[in-house]
């Protein structure tokens, strides 16, 4: 059985290396490492073996290497001298010399390990031939057929081999069939583990990258650029972009006519919603840009945090965050910032109570707090951990002023004291009066209720009675012989 396994391997090895694209001399190695790893293991150590692949045999040859030696002590490392030199008559005690072993020994249990050691090693030649071809595609999007799912990992035929698109990197909200076709980003190359070595991705926003690439001409041909993109999978994304060419509208090539390039990319991402808008190296315009559709009022910048404070019209506020808040954090991913979006009326309410607390710790002038404020310092706090050096550029204010504040603002800190503890009282004594206010304008409109009703019951018992119309009915008279004629007369006086 084992001599028939391994003879004839020449077509076989043929026809697997031109349906897996392998080499074959890489298969020869395999199959000889496989038979030698099998030998081993049924006959243990005996010294060298080699196995040797016979081209014009077709076959496996197994050779054993023994020491020639005069007097034989160990017959499975040792060969006598003068049998060692009918097989080559140079030999000298000492040498090796190789023996081919019998195959026929080479029994069941054997050639079933070797079988399955050279499917293995098949296997990881095919692997290191998808890697050679595969590793200097990766960041490109790489098209296949849906074949099957296997523990909720997608496989995707690619014609010469397989990948696979783990469960973490699939689109919640993305139905997937079997025979569908389907892009997906080439995120990594596995060369270790049994699994496919080509590793995709749904979800990462290199997929949204490389479709706007395909789509757009001006895009591969590098006129309009993708200078930064920020998205959440299955839901929302957003790209901004910039034009080499002030003729091209950066935002209108990626839309394309009547937005067929755009929608094009959106089928693709089976409905994600996707904004584009355009870059622009001054912060302050990029993010609101970003913010879009909503329309922004007044961005104050916060250099130190590295933050952003975006006014909007309180009718906007809604949109400009988003649903969960999803359009200010793309927004905030698409530029850098970090963003806190404001309505006019509550950054008003919040100024207002930043500036009053200012007042209240530093002991200063609205003025003064004011013009703290605007200069990005709006809580003494700010002023404590701030460099003097930099607090004292503060204009309109002279600097003994400024170094009295600088020595309150740090005292307030060091003394555990907080602007959002102050705050929140302020806020407390706020509800408090606003609830007073309330219960007394109840009480009030209860009273002007009460009034109105007692008014109304007056008036009613000062209408006179009316005494216009009276009503006489006399009653028919015994023995009357117009009683049967008329037994009612009625008398009415107006």
């Amino acid at each position: 059985m084992a001599s028939a396994m391994f003879q004839n391997l020449g077509k076989v090895l043929d026809q697997v290396s031109k349906d897996k694209g392998i080499p074959r001399d890489m298969l020869v190695g395999a199959v000889e490492d496989a038979f030698l790893s099998a030998a081993r293991k049924k006959w243990g150590y005996l010294g060298d073996l080699e196995a040797h692949f016979n081209e014009d045999a077709g076959e496996i040859e197994l050779f054993q290497f023994k020491t020639a030696v005069e007097t034989l002590e160990n017959e499975n490392l040792e060969m006598q001298l003068d049998e060692a030199r009918k097989l080559d008559p140079d030999v000298e005690p000492g040498d090796s010399i190789g023996v081919k072993m019998d195959p026929s020994v080479f029994g069941r249990i054997a050639a079933q390990t070797a079988k399955q050691v050279i499917i293995q090693k098949i296997k990881d030649a095919e692997r290191t031939v998808v890697y050679e071809e595969y590793k200097d595609r990766l960041g490109e999007l790489i098209t296949g057929v849906i074949r099957r799912f296997e523990k909720g990992d997608m496989v995707i035929d690619l014609g010469r081999t397989e990948a696979v698109v783990p469960k973490q990197e699939q689109v919640q909200s993305e139905n997937y069939r079997a025979g569908e076709r389907l892009q997906g980003y080439f995120l990594r190359i596995d060369r270790e583990g049994r699994g496919a070595a080509v590793i995709l991705s749904r979800k990462n926003i290199g997929l949204l990258i490389g479709l706007f690439t395909m789509e757009v001409p001006e895009i591969a041909e590098g006129i309009v650029e993708i200078r930064a993109a920020a998205r959440e999978a299955g839901v929302r994304s957003k790209i901004a972009v910039s034009s080499r060419d002030s003729d091209v509208d950066p935002v209108g090539a990626c839309v394309g006519i009547k937005g067929s390039r755009v929608q094009n990319v959106v089928g693709e991402l089976k409905g994600e919603k996707i904004d584009i808008v355009a870059w622009d190296n001054e912060p302050a315009r990029f993010v609101c840009n970003a913010l879009a559709p909503a329309e922004v009022v007044k961005v104050i910048i916060r250099e130190r945090e590295h933050a952003m404070e975006v006014v909007v019209p309180d009718d906007q506020l809604s949109l400009a965050i988003g649903r969960r808040g999803q359009n200010v954090r793309l927004a905030a991913q698409l530029t850098g910032w970090n963003i806190d979006v404001f309505s006019e009326t509550k950054i008003e309410q919040v100024a207002t109570r930043a500036k009053k607390v200012l007042a209240q710790v530093l002991e200063i002038d609205d003025g003064s707090a004011m013009m703290l404020y605007s200069h990005s310092f709006r809580s003494f706090e700010d002023i404590a951990t701030a460099d003097f050096e930099n607090f004292s550029q503060v204009p309109g204010i002279g600097q003994e002023l400024l170094q009295q504040m600088y020595e309150k603002a740090k005292a307030a800190v060091a003394g555990g004291r907080g602007t959002e503890m102050i705050i929140a009282e302020m806020i407390r004594l706020e509800e408090e009066e606003l609830r007073r206010q309330q219960e007394e304008a109840a009480v009030l409109a209860a009273a002007e209720a009460a009034a109105e009703a007692a008014r109304q019951s007056e008036a009613e018992a000062a209408l006179p009675i009316d005494e216009d119309v009276t009503l006489e009915i006399d009653a028919p008279v015994d023995g009357d012989p117009s009683a049967e004629d008329a037994e009612t007369k009625e008398e009415i006086k107006a």
